[in-house]
């Protein structure tokens, strides 16, 4: 037991989260560098990629310059383990960012000090604070002409109902940066551009009125540091771990990602104070890291990450206990033992076999069709994990078959891709015709675009106007019977034959509720089953 601990405790499981181009991918390469797991960085242009970043293994996301999957990255860090999950930072893609946010302990945020919050940012710090995850900010790009870093914390706590406490201090900005101050370990960590190399220019000044400081960035940049500080100290309250742990402050940094400052304060930082692996809720009790048994569940599901070999992998985060090659595993939606002979860990695209993995740790395991997203993996128990949404779409196109010959190849390809979580599939009660329902617009270029590379299969796709896609459960079994007979040109089946109103619009919606009192409208699919439309 002692051992199972020690792992635990040497573990940290976060994911990056961004608005897109806030420089999240490019963060993630510097922790990789400093981990030794990688030589070189990557370039990632926004339509233009010299070389791909390691962290976007897909080929749609080399060409288009973005992130449109998580990867799933592990590397040590001062002998700690770290299982780094790179999200997407579209926001057509943040569903695939919500699942991910269920799979990890602690987050970092990143903001680009030149466009401060933005949209997206807010959305992604709302699912954090529904699970009061714990967050690091880390404001990048201070090498760019950017806000004054006080509108910044102001824009952070107004923005994102959440309290800051600046850890580290910007000197200066844009053309201007000297480095950054340490408010956690007093220290001065002075400004060079290098994007490849792995820096240290730290100077230790445990009184800010040590003259080595003037000597370091002269009289008048020491002056304003000083006031500066003394401001911070007067507004914001002690940084507190505790209350960090719990959601309720959020520490913050500043540096210049690409070009390798700030990130090494920010890392060491984030292994002293983010959370080891943590309990986690299921529909009968809380599971708890400790526990001898193991358990976990499935957030992501990613067909041919290999396009030479055609692969599905199942993403498993370990909740509790020792996970085992070889060893049998119970399946609780299906009821059946399984057992993985080939379990992988992730450096990107590059994967390795492993003997055993604890809580905190994502693996990959080879999936035949097994695995939809929120199945649970215990030694026995029947559970289910909690709190991993499929939310309804925001947008529906009718998938038209533009190449009858490859109908089989179409039809395996969509139904792998939506049991992958990149959109979501509806089968129309009357007609059979296929329904995508997506959160934007994106998500159609990139099924279209895998159906044909990985499939051989094209389609087209037609508009529909549709408001909401909403589940249908009722305590009556004849009412719902009678709905979906009186409904039929309304209804569809999700890809687990569970049925879907699909709504014209919010008036059309409200008044068949009204008329259908017994139905009940979810939001959500059946990992939550608890929301209803109000």
């Amino acid at each position: 037991m002692s051992a199972i601990l020690d792992e635990i405790h040497r573990r940290k499981t976060f994911a990056i989260i961004s608005h897109p181009d806030a420089g999240k991918t490019t963060l993630t390469e510097k922790f990789l560098l400093y981990g030794g797991a990688i030589q070189t960085a990557g370039a990632v242009k926004s339509n233009k990629i010299k070389k791909s970043a390691t962290s976007d293994f897909m080929e749609i996301e080399k060409q288009r310059g973005i992130s449109v999957a998580t990867s799933v990255m592990t590397f040590e860090y001062q002998n700690t383990l770290i299982n780094l999950l790179d999200t997407p930072g579209h926001k057509d893609f943040a569903e695939d960012t919500y699942r991910t946010l269920t799979a990890v302990d602690s987050v970092i945020l990143v903001v680009d000090c030149v466009k401060g919050v933005e949209m997206q940012t807010e959305r992604l710090m709302e699912v954090c604070r529904m699970r009061n995850t714990p967050v690091i900010v880390f404001i990048n790009k201070m090498d760019r002409d950017g806000k004054d870093p006080f509108d910044l914390l102001d824009e952070l706590e107004q923005k994102l109902f959440i309290k800051v406490r600046p850890l580290s201090w910007p000197i200066g900005g844009g053309k201007l940066f000297k480095g950054v101050y340490n408010l956690y370990d007093h220290r001065l960590n002075l400004f060079r551009a290098s994007s490849t190399k792995v820096e240290e220019e730290f100077v230790s000044i445990d009184n800010l009125n040590d003259a080595e400081l003037d000597k370091q960035i002269g009289e008048h940049d020491a002056e304003k540091l000083r006031e500066d500080v003394e401001l911070i100290d007067g507004v914001y309250e002690t940084f507190d771990e505790a209350k960090y742990k719990t959601g309720e402050i959020a520490p913050v940094f500043f540096g210049s990602g690409v070009n390798n400052f700030g990130v090494r304060e920010l890392l060491e930082t984030f292994i002293r104070i983010a959370p080891s692996p943590r309990g986690r809720n299921t529909d009968t009790r809380v599971v708890q890291p400790t526990e001898e048994k193991m358990t976990g569940f499935i957030f992501k599901i990613h067909a041919n990450i290999d396009p030479n070999h055609r692969s599905r992998i199942a993403f498993l985060r370990v909740c509790s206990g020792k996970f085992e090659r070889n060893k049998f595993f119970y399946h609780t939606r299906l009821k059946k033992e399984l057992r993985f002979s080939n379990p992988v860990t992730f450096m990107a695209s590059d994967k390795n076999i492993v003997e055993d993995a604890y809580p905190g740790d994502v693996i990959g395991m080879n999936d035949t069709g097994n695995f939809k997203i929120g199945d649970t993996l215990t030694e026995g128990e029947q559970m289910y994990f909690k709190g991993i949404p499929s939310f309804s779409p925001e947008i529906f196109k009718e998938m038209v078959n533009t190449d009858p010959m490859k109908t089989k190849q179409l039809e395996k390809g969509i139904r792998q891709l939506t049991e992958e979580g990149v959109a979501q599939l509806f089968t129309v009660h009357t007609t059979q015709a296929k329904i995508i329902g997506t959160v934007g617009e994106l998500q159609f270029e990139v099924i279209q675009y895998r159906l044909l590379h990985e499939y051989g299969a094209s389609c087209q796709f037609k508009p529909l106007q549709y408001y909401k896609a909403c589940w249908l459960t009722s305590d009556n079994t004849a009412k719902l019977t009678e709905f979906i007979r009186t409904k039929s040109n309304y209804i569809a089946f999700d890809k687990d034959d569970k049925p879907v109103f699909l709504a014209s619009s919010e008036w059309i919606l409200r008044l068949t509720q009204q008329d259908y009192p017994e139905i009940h409208f979810h939001l959500t699919s059946e990992f939550n089953r608890d929301e209803v439309v109000a």
